[in-house]
């Protein structure tokens, strides 16, 4: 559970404001009545985060903030400001001494939540940067996958994607190995009569893009976004060197490879053999494992990519919903489709 360190001397905002946070937003929390107190729980507990008043007794958030800024053990907790002071230059002062936020009294639920999950989040990214960097600087080698992924996430480039957005087309140049931070892609082939054959689903912390890491060869198929989509991309020249000097991941990888190989080809032997009950199910029961879906969770897919992955017509796909649907299996609301069996999905043959 995320652990919150909270400095306010004003008894009323400091448990109302606990209050909230523990039993609203489910973190638990720290609090110090001023400065001193503060500062040495900071050291002992170790929060995840600091928020702390401006004017108080014994010392002030700023000095608090300056002793914990230049000690190794707290000099990278994230630190808020909470304070009635609005004047600019007392927030310039705050962010100048190396603050991450500013709020000011009276605050809302949602600006305080806001502020607490945004400075996290960034956070995390800059610890997974300085762990990466820390291996980089020490000589080590990246041990494993985990590794490389935590290097894409700290030094790919960042791209947005909004839902059915191209990333790439086939036949344009492969500059960039991708790895999914957040959302889904489809990977897919046209034939000469513009028919679509999609080839793969990518989730989170998936890579995609890969054609040939030694050769400048084109992307061999087109990708395109299944919802909004957030990746990392990384020059093929710099994974290149990194791998080069990485003999165990790239063992890793060409194994994480050679099993997307086998779901292409268990993918195609589906399409080939089995009756349309059974591709319909089974591409549902792909979808599902990709977008990681719970009970109660919607597939938002269109019906043409449902179908272009169960390698049957956009008609044929939808009576076999149908069935389905009348069958109490799943439930069909506009695009949106609901398991409600999932052991009888797994059983159609």
């Amino acid at each position: 559970m995320t652990k919150i360190l909270l400095i306010e001397d004003d008894q009323i905002i400091r448990e109302s404001t606990a209050e909230l946070l523990e039993f609203v937003e489910h973190y638990s929390v720290i609090t110090a009545e001023n400065g001193e107190i503060g500062f040495r729980k900071a050291l002992v507990e170790i929060p995840d985060i600091i928020i702390c008043d401006v004017m108080m007794p014994k010392i002030d958030g700023y000095e608090v903030l300056e002793r914990l800024s230049s000690n190794p053990k707290t000099q990278f907790i994230p630190f808020i400001f909470l304070s009635a002071k609005t004047e600019r230059k007392d927030v310039r002062k705050g962010m100048n001494l190396g603050a991450d936020d500013y709020i000011t009294k009276p605050f809302t639920e949602d600006e305080l939540n806001s502020a607490i999950e945004s400075r996290l989040a960034k956070a995390s990214i800059l610890k997974e940067l300085r762990n990466v960097e820390e291996v980089h600087k020490e000589g080590k080698q990246l041990k494993n996958l985990n590794d490389l992924k935590v290097f894409f996430k700290s030094y790919g480039i960042p791209f947005s994607y909004k839902v059915d957005e191209i990333i790439y087309k086939e036949g344009s140049r492969s500059k960039y190995i991708y790895m999914i931070v957040e959302g889904a892609v489809k990977s897919y082939k046209l034939n000469e009569q513009g028919k679509t054959l999609t080839t793969s689903i990518y989730k989170e912390e998936d890579f995609f893009g890969y054609t040939s890491f030694s050769k400048n060869v084109p992307y061999q198929d087109n990708s395109e976004t299944i919802k909004a989509t957030k990746v990392v991309g990384v020059k093929k020249e710099k994974l290149i060197t990194l791998l080069s000097n990485n003999h165990k991941v790239v063992l890793d990888l060409v194994d994480l490879l050679a099993d997307n190989l086998k779901d292409v080809k268990d993918q195609l032997l589906d399409m080939a053999y089995n009756s349309v009950h059974k591709k319909t199910s089974a591409t549902l029961l792909k979808f599902a494992k990709k977008i990681n879906y719970k009970p109660d969770d919607l597939i938002k897919i269109s019906r043409q990519d449902l179908a272009n992955v169960a390698g049957i017509s956009t008609e044929t796909l939808i009576r076999s919903l149908s069935k389905l649907k009348k069958e109490g299996i799943i439930e069909i609301d506009g695009r949106n489709i609901k398991i409600l069996d999932l052991d009888a999905l797994k059983t159609i043959e």
